[in-house]
């Protein structure tokens, strides 16, 4: 694997691998490694979880409503399916208005396909995904205790 594009996930339910896919999402890849290393996603929650589709996080205010400070990124949609383990940006009803949310498949999801970013997939710990708290938003939600780019561990 590529240290330089792989995300290493700690949640209070264990360790997650993500390899990312800067062959589909340059820009989005590039977003998500720039917040990793900026500790951005360190302490945020999963504020939206539905069993058998995804679970979103990425909002500092858990709210679903938030994100960082920096520029919504114009959309890279590509072919590549969403199915189980795939990491994909939320956003608006405006397609160039991801930002820093994200959402990982627990279920084949294509109806989401062409539609949202595809900028990873899960390789490891996708059980640990799956133990996420479900809800929308959870009562208690899962959190991300450290988001780190695998060439700075």
């Amino acid at each position: 694997m590529d240290a330089e594009n792989t995300l290493l996930m700690e949640l209070e339910t264990g360790p997650v691998k993500i390899e990312l896919r800067p062959d589909l999402a340059p820009q989005h890849v590039a977003r998500i490694k720039e917040l990793a290393r900026e500790g951005f996603y360190d302490g945020v929650v999963f504020h939206r979880v539905i069993d058998g589709f995804m679970a979103q996080g990425g909002d500092p205010t858990g709210s679903g409503m938030g994100g960082s400070d920096k520029p919504n990124l114009p959309a890279e949609f590509s072919r590549e399916p969403h199915v189980r383990g795939v990491c994909s940006m939320a956003r608006t009803a405006n397609p160039n208005s991801a930002n820093s949310q994200f959402f990982i498949c627990f279920d084949d999801a294509r109806f989401l396909d062409g539609q949202y970013t595809v900028w990873g997939v899960v390789t490891e710990g996708m059980e640990n995904i799956d133990a996420l708290p479900k809800g929308e938003p959870p009562r208690s939600p899962g959190k991300i205790v450290s988001m780190k780019v695998g060439a700075d561990s």
